[in-house]
């Protein structure tokens, strides 16, 4: 019998976002956040679907071999905000090395004339700071500033919390999908 249980996933290889201006997102993420621009797609038809749509695809490596990715539609136009949810809640957290990066990065984006949240403690697990780029996408940088203890007795209560988030009184029934 074949094995049918999930496969783990390895990482993040990209996450990928919309841009107004693909010079201008590479000025943001390369010269003032430090991520290099490693590849660059350009095409007029869009290789899943093959519908025309000329595009320019650009991703930028961390360190730990995962992308950040824009795709520029030429039409200058940034992605428009979910009208159903806060600003705050989409976003993308990238991790630092230590809170003394985190300091370091905050002091860089404020030099440039970004404004910064932050630094924000998350209960004692994480401490974050948060910006928008050109595109109006939000980003928290973090690190991890629990021990390995606290986040282990994090992971054993995980499961108990969510329950409990989603049996409470208040918490309206998800309708079912509609099939096509």
């Amino acid at each position: 019998m074949p094995n049918t249980a999930a496969q783990p996933i390895e990482g993040l290889h990209h996450f990928a976002w919309r841009c107004r201006d693909a010079e201008e997102t590479r000025q943001f993420y390369e010269d003032l956040l430090g991520l290099p621009l490693v590849h660059v797609i350009r095409k007029d038809h869009v290789p899943s679907t093959g519908e025309f749509c000329p595009y320019v695809h650009i991703f930028f490596r961390m360190r730990d071999g995962s992308h950040l990715a824009f795709f520029d539609l030429g039409d200058r136009t940034a992605a428009l905000p979910s009208p159903n949810t806060p600003a705050w809640v989409n976003h993308i957290a990238l991790r630092v090395a230590d809170t003394e990066a985190l300091a370091a990065m905050k002091k860089r984006l404020e030099d440039a004339g970004l404004p910064v949240i932050g630094v924000t403690d998350h209960d004692g697990y994480i401490h974050s700071i948060y910006f928008f780029d050109p595109n109006g996408f939000r980003l928290e940088l973090t690190v991890e500033v629990a021990d390995a203890h606290t986040v282990a007795e994090f992971a054993r209560e995980a499961h108990a919390a969510l329950r409990a988030w989603t049996q409470r009184p208040d918490q309206q029934p998800v309708p079912a999908p509609s099939t096509p």
